[in-house]
């Protein structure tokens, strides 16, 4: 059943995609608010396909501030990816190279407002994401970045990549970290569980710490569920 479920989830996920990069690249003709609003209904056709089809609950437990701020979250699965296009306004969100340059579909990331990282790129690749997130931070919206580089299995806890502390010294936003463990139940392999993952919204660390202190106190908020007692279903 759980294989169903998810073979099933994966049919209809993949040919809604291709109806939404349709949709979204005829209402980028329109302007960008169309476009977002088409990559944020993308953001909810999943959130909706994972509930019903495979008994997968979202809970986001606390609450983001209204001001712009750099949104670090843990990172185990797609999930995440998809449920930070569902934040309040928008955020633009920090993805691999990768999926920026997928034809069509990276165009419309692009139109919506993401910015685009070569993980393999070094140096170069923290000068790239401190110049496009200060044209992000011109728009006035937050910024989504899985501060650890990439997908991580659950209870790894990896060092966080040097280009979050190079985009939180540039922007000079304060962090808002979040925990989440999706991992449990949505793994890098085709099936998924059900149950509820959690979105824990921790405390707003303030702009200007060192790079030291920035890098403890988010890697201890965003891998809280990795040293405790893991919650859901």
């Amino acid at each position: 059943m759980l294989l169903l479920r998810s073979l099933l989830y994966a049919a209809m996920f993949y040919l809604a995609t291709v109806l939404y990069v349709i949709a979204g690249l005829l209402a980028s003709l329109v302007g960008t608010r169309p476009t977002r609003a088409v990559v944020r209904g993308w953001g909810h056709m999943n959130h909706a396909l994972a509930k019903h089809l495979l008994g997968i609950t979202v809970r986001f437990d606390g609450e983001l501030p209204r001001e712009p701020c750099l949104i670090a979250i843990k990172h185990q699965s797609m999930l995440e990816t998809l449920e930070a296009l569902r934040l309040p306004g928008g955020p633009v969100v920090v993805i691999k190279r990768e999926l920026a340059d997928l034809p069509m579909f990276g165009f419309l990331t692009k139109r919506y407002g993401i910015i685009a990282v070569e993980r393999t790129a070094g140096a170069k690749a923290v000068r790239a994401l401190v110049s496009e997130g200060k044209k992000a931070l011109a728009t006035g919206r937050s910024i989504v970045i899985f501060p650890e580089g990439t997908r991580v299995p659950v209870g790894e806890a990896p060092p966080l990549g040097s280009g979050f502390a190079g985009l939180y010294r540039a922007l000079g936003l304060p962090v808002v970290p979040i925990a989440m463990d999706s991992g449990r139940l949505w793994g890098r392999g085709v099936i998924h569980r059900s149950g509820v993952v959690t979105f824990k919204i921790g405390e707003t660390i303030p702009a200007g710490l060192k790079r030291d202190e920035i890098e403890a106190r988010v890697h201890a908020a965003i891998n809280l569920f990795e040293s405790g007692p893991q919650t859901g279903a």
